[in-house]
C-alpha cells in the first residue's frame, strides 16, 4: 500500500524469514559462525535457540544460500509427525525416493545415500526448525540417525533450532544420550540497543530507500527519539521491530510524511495496546 508512496521496491518489514534481509548483528554472525563450524568439522549435532522473533529461521535460510557446493541440505521447518513420517519427510527432503515406508527400509535407504555422498566428498545437514515442538521419542530418532558414521566421520550433522524450552526438553533424563552429542549450542539473543537504528537502516536500503550505505540519501528517516521508543518496545527482538516499523510507515503514508517522529511511534504503540485489549 505506501510502497509506491515512498518509492519502495517492496515491504522493508515483513516478517517473513527474507534471507535477503539478513542483518550482521554480533549475535547472528556469531550464530552462523557456530552454524559453520559445526557443520564443516562435522561435529553431528549442533543446538541453535531463541527467544520468538529473534530471527532464527532468518538465519537457517541465510546459512542454506551461503554453504558450500558441497554441503547437501535437507529443511524440516513442521516436525509435528510421527516417527514414520518425520523420517519419511528427511528422506524426501534430501530427494530419495522410499521403495518401502517401513522404518527400517527408510533409515536403511538413508544410510546407504549417506555413504554414497560421503564417498563423493559431500556433507549432508538436516536442519529441523521449531525443535521444541519434538517429542522426546522423535528427539531420541534423531540421535540415532545422527550415529550414522564411517570411521573417521559423522554421515549426518543435525541442527536442532528452537525456543529455549527446547533446551528444557533435552535437558530430560532420558535424554542423556542426545545431550551428550551436542558438540555445538548457541542462544540468539535481541539486538543490542545502539545496533536498532543500523537495523531499521538496513532494512530500508534493501527495500530500496537509497543507495547502500549512504544515510544522508534515505528518504525515510526515522528520529532518534522514534527509534528509542521502537528500542523500548521491542528490547531489541526484530519481529517486533519489523512490526512496529511497518506500522509506522503506514502511518505515515495516511499523514503524508518521510519522516517518522516520536509521536508517529506513540500513536502506533496506542493502537497496538487497543487491538490486544480487543483481541484479549
Amino acid at each position: 500500500m505506501y510502497c509506491q508512496f515512498y518509492g519502495l521496491k517492496e515491504r522493508p518489514f515483513n516478517v517473513t524469514s527474507d534471507p535477503a534481509f539478513f542483518f550482521s548483528s554480533k549475535k547472528h554472525k556469531e550464530a552462523i559462525s557456530h552454524l559453520l563450524y559445526g557443520v564443516s568439522q562435522r561435529k553431528g549435532i549442533i543446538v541453535l535457540t531463541g527467544e520468538i522473533g529473534t530471527g532464527k529461521t532468518t538465519i537457517c535460510r541465510f546459512f542454506l544460500n551461503h554453504i558450500g557446493k558441497n554441503v547437501k541440505t535437507a529443511f524440516i521447518l513442521n516436525p509435528a509427525f510421527s516417527e514414520t513420517q518425520l523420517l519419511e519427510s528427511i528422506i524426501k527432503d534430501f530427494g530419495i525416493a522410499p521403495q518401502n515406508k517401513t522404518k527400517l527400509d527408510m533409515v536403511w535407504e538413508l544410510n546407504n545415500f549417506l555413504l554414497r555422498e560421503s564417498d563423493a566428498g559431500n556433507n549432508l545437514v538436516l536442519i529441523i526448525d521449531e525443535a521444541q515442538s519434538l517429542k522426546p521419542s522423535l528427539l531420541e530418532q534423531i540421535r540415532l540417525l545422527s550415529n550414522l558414521e564411517t570411521e573417521k566421520d559423522k554421515l549426518l550433522q543435525v541442527i536442532l533450532v528452537g525456543q529455549p524450552e527446547l533446551n528444557n526438553r533435552i535437558n530430560l533424563y532420558d535424554l542423556r544420550q542426545l545431550r551428550q552429542r551436542i558438540m555445538v549450542r548457541y542462544h540468539i539473543g535481541p539486538l543490542d540497543g545502539d545496533e536498532i537504528k543500523p537495523y531499521i537502516n538496513h532494512r530500508l536500503e534493501v527495500a530500496g530507500d537509497g543507495p547502500s550505505g549512504d544515510k544522508k540519501n534515505h528518504r525515510i528517516k526515522f528520529s532518534d527519539e522514534a527509534i528509542d521508543e521502537i528500542g523500548r518496545f521491542s528490547a531489541g527482538t526484530p519481529r517486533l521491530i519489523n512490526m512496529i516499523c511497518d506500522r509506522a510507515l503506514l502511518a505515515g503514508f495516511v499523514s503524508e510524511t518521510n519522516h517518522i517522529d516520536l509521536n508517529i511511534i506513540k500513536r502506533c504503540l496506542e493502537e497496538l495496546d487497543s487491538y490486544s485489549v480487543r483481541a484479549g
